[in-house]
């Protein structure tokens, strides 16, 4: 497969070829296309916009290229340099994305159910998100109210939260369900 071409703006990576936007999305839902909130299909003529995490993944995985505003290309290396100027925990999340997106999850962002990821089985437009992930460190303590509350909201919103537990000395990933029961 051919790489698509991305250009880092910021702290984005914009995909402006409508023709290798649209391969990207439908590849395995990366991405937001620009002006779509939620695009049915990736039949659409738009640009594409990914986050550092996705844009790494992709470069690793050898269907993205990177490159500055001076055209030089980004490396793998420096993408994460950026992402972790830019986002707190960024290797965590990073380690965690990659591991769902390596069992057949498509992950997507969960900004707006107030986690980290919305994980689908399938992908956006074909199922709802079953799940809603939280990455936090191994060791970190966890507010029992911010659980609380995360636990609540996912229930309202019909998904289940996972805790994904990074142990950043061993770098293994503990994945822990929770379910909202009545008592």
């Amino acid at each position: 497969m051919i790489k698509a071409r991305g250009y880092l703006l910021g702290y984005r990576v914009v995909v402006l070829n409508h023709e290798e936007a649209r391969r990207l999305y439908s590849t395995g839902f990366y991405g937001k296309p620009l002006g779509i909130p939620k695009p049915k299909n990736s039949n659409f003529d738009a640009p594409l916009e990914l986050d550092l995490v996705e844009a790494l993944y992709l470069v690793e995985k050898g269907l993205l290229e990177v490159y500055n505003t001076e055209g030089r290309i980004v490396t793998a290396e420096e993408l994460a340099r950026v992402g972790r100027e830019a986002v707190e925990d960024f290797d965590m999340l990073y380690k965690v994305y990659r591991e769902l997106r390596e069992s057949g999850y498509v992950v997507r962002s969960g900004l707006k159910f107030g986690s980290d990821f919305a994980v689908y089985e399938k992908g956006p437009g074909i199922d709802h998100a079953p799940y809603l992930v939280e990455v936090i460190g191994y060791r970190e303590r966890v507010d029992p109210a911010e659980l609380v509350r995360a636990g609540r909201l996912s229930h309202s919103v019909r998904k289940k939260l996972i805790i994904a537990a990074v142990d950043e000395k061993t770098g293994k990933t503990t994945y822990i369900m929770l379910k909202w029961t009545k008592l």
